[in-house]
This record gives structure tokens, sequence and C-alpha cells, in this order.
């Protein structure tokens, strides 16, 4: 019966689509070692969602150098019918300032030569 109980509590909200969208949008020059991390994800699957998320419109990529650096485009409406009507900026504001999950600057380079830091700035 304890196997039955944890195969039903296993589900959450969020898609982990919806996830890593919410993390790139807290800090658009995020590294995809740091998504997996954050999101108990692979690096291969979290590529493969952002993959995802730039053909269907909800982000582009652009290299500064040997970083990638995130453009969500706010004004993209949900895919499913039944939220067709709404736009994905206010799922993002919603979440917007709740802490990142525990872990989730683990992998980020602090030193002081690091040019992106913690400059987290917002995309529209």
């Amino acid at each position: 019966m304890a196997n039955e109980h944890e195969a039903r509590t296993s589900w959450t909200f969020l898609t982990q689509h919806a996830r890593v969208l919410l993390m790139i949008s807290r800090d658009p020059q995020v590294r995809v070692r740091d998504l997996a991390a954050a999101c108990e994800m692979t690096e291969r699957a979290v590529q493969a969602i952002i993959t995802d998320l730039e053909t269907a419109g909800y982000l582009t990529r652009t290299r500064h150098g040997r970083r990638n650096h995130y453009r969500i485009t706010r004004h993209t409406h949900f895919r499913h019918p039944a939220e067709a009507d709404h736009e994905i900026a206010g799922f993002l504001d919603l979440f917007a300032d709740l802490s990142p999950p525990a872990g989730a600057e683990s992998g980020r380079d602090t030193h002081p030569g690091n040019r992106h830091g913690n400059d987290h700035g917002a995309s529209s």
C-alpha cells in the first residue's frame, strides 16, 4: 500500500517546461547545468525543453561569448485550449517574487572576474 500512496503523491502542479521557463525568467543568463540542478533533471532534458520553448516562440536564445542569454516572449499565450486566452506574463509574474529553489545558485561562478554575477535583468 505504501507504493500505491507514493505513486499518487509523486505528481506536481507545474510541468518541467513551466519550471525551466520560470527559472529562466528569474535569470536570463542561467546555465543549463544550473537549470538541471535546480529542476532536478538531466542537462540533456533541460536542453530539450529549452529547444521546445524556443521552437514554440516562448523564448529566444542568443549567444554572448561563452554563455547563452535567454529572452522570454511574455505576450505568448498558453498552449492548452483551456488557457489559450491568457498570456504567460501573468504566470511568470505570479512566481516572480518567489525565491529560487535551494541550490539553484550553487553552480554559478562567483569569482570577481565573473561579469555575469548576480545581475538578473528582467526580460519582457
